[in-house]
């Protein structure tokens, strides 16, 4: 990603200039891939910079604050993609230098990636600017709040009051799904109904190294009595992902059943939520489970994924899931529990199952269904391309109304 500089005749030969606003990789996280996958596919057709949140919160109150600046991800954004500037929780002089530059050379839409409260105040100041430059907000929404943040009284109101302020202040919407439209209009109402709105589904994470290259039978191949099914649960360890009824289910089973499985659970524990840490130490069937309790390298998870026949993730809600993209992406099975976004997300993948949320016997059940067909393979029926049209023709449409 190079440096903002001011557009040359072949810039301006692109259809749309567009600014994306998102994390960058000092915090990484399943949003910061988001917004470099999106920014790169987009700069296939437009002009496209990014405004890179480097530091979404102060390091010591975030829960990987650890592993802050660490380089994990093998992703790189495009050269062709400009960065626009960079700004922090705190400021500074970071936030008026890229408005300067919005003023100065304004683009023809600001795309703001929405998940979390911290980023509330950065978005009203970039809104409020663009506003007055002229130029059409979008906010492209992952969900309504952050699940923690939503169980804080405090960073709930503030969200709740301040959030219908940037609303106001754009033109359009960006969801993935149905659930999340009507979600987002019951919680915001009228604020939202007068936004334009285009669904596009989630884009794949095939970005990973190796993720591709575990072998597999031929479709349709019974199993053979010593294959082992390999089961993965990947991604943050918090009380909605469910983690704990996999454990139960895994548990549960007899000693001959476990033995046709394995199950590698990899995630950084959010939250104190170390009831999944407690029934694995607990469990009758140990040898069976690995767990690698931290946020991994891209090298790492290709890995794991590379090696995994299917991805469990009995999620209690969600609209969306990097887990979910990367296992498609590599036609992997999965499992999962029938709620929220979750169902949209898989509705066109022949490798999912959905199991009714919270039922633990029904996933067990699931899980003894999988050695026989182990070794299928789906196609992922999403893409970059299909994400990148609908935000183009939101992209149209607000222009067009300015």
């Amino acid at each position: 990603m190079t440096e903002e500089r001011d557009p040359t005749p072949s810039d301006s030969a692109r259809a749309r200039k567009v600014w994306v606003v998102g994390p960058g990789f000092r915090f990484l996280s399943g949003l910061s891939v988001y917004t470099c996958r999106l920014a790169n596919a987009l700069a296939a057709e437009h002009d496209v910079s990014v405004v890179s949140l480097r530091g979404l919160i102060p390091a010591w109150l975030y829960p990987g604050g650890a592993r802050t600046g660490q380089d994990l991800t093998s992703l790189r954004y495009a050269d062709d993609v400009r960065l626009a500037g960079e700004i922090d929780w705190y400021w500074g002089g970071q936030l008026r230098r890229t408005v300067d530059r919005l003023r100065r050379d304004p683009p023809d839409v600001l795309v703001l990636q929405w998940w979390t409260a911290a980023t509330l105040h950065t978005y009203l100041a970039l809104a409020r600017a663009a506003r007055r430059a002229g130029v059409p907000v979008v906010i492209e929404f992952h969900e309504i709040q952050d699940t923690g943040e939503a169980s804080v009284p405090l960073v709930a109101r503030y969200c709740r009051r301040l959030m219908p302020a940037l609303l106001a202040r754009a033109s359009g919407a960006l969801v993935h799904n149905r659930h999340d439209l009507g979600l987002l209009r019951r919680t915001y109402g009228d604020t939202v109904e007068r936004l334009a709105v285009e669904i596009a589904p989630h884009g794949p994470y095939d970005h990973l190294p190796a993720a591709g290259s575990h072998p597999g039978r031929e479709p349709g191949t019974p199993a053979e009595p010593d294959d082992t099914t390999r089961l993965l649960f990947f991604g943050l360890i918090r009380p909605y992902k469910g983690l704990e009824d996999l454990i139960e289910a895994f548990n549960s089973l007899t000693p001959e059943q476990a033995r046709a499985f394995t199950l590698t659970v990899v995630g950084e524990t959010w939250e104190g939520w170390t009831r999944p840490a407690e029934l694995i130490a607990t469990s009758p069937h140990p040898e069976r489970i690995t767990f690698v309790n931290r946020y991994v390298s891209d090298a790492e998870a290709g890995g794991f994924f590379g090696r995994a026949d299917a991805l469990v993730l009995p999620y209690r809600r969600g609209s969306a899931s990097g887990p979910l993209q990367i296992a498609m992406s590599v036609g992997l099975h999965v499992l999962l529990y029938e709620v929220g976004g979750l169902v949209e997300a898989v509705e066109d993948y022949k490798g999912a199952v959905l199991v009714p949320p919270g039922d633990v016997a029904a996933l067990r059940a699931a899980l003894l269904e999988l050695p026989l067909r182990r070794a299928l393979r789906y196609p992922d029926p999403h893409s970059w391309a299909a994400t990148a049209a609908a935000l183009t023709r939101l992209t149209e449409t607000v222009a067009a109304a300015r």
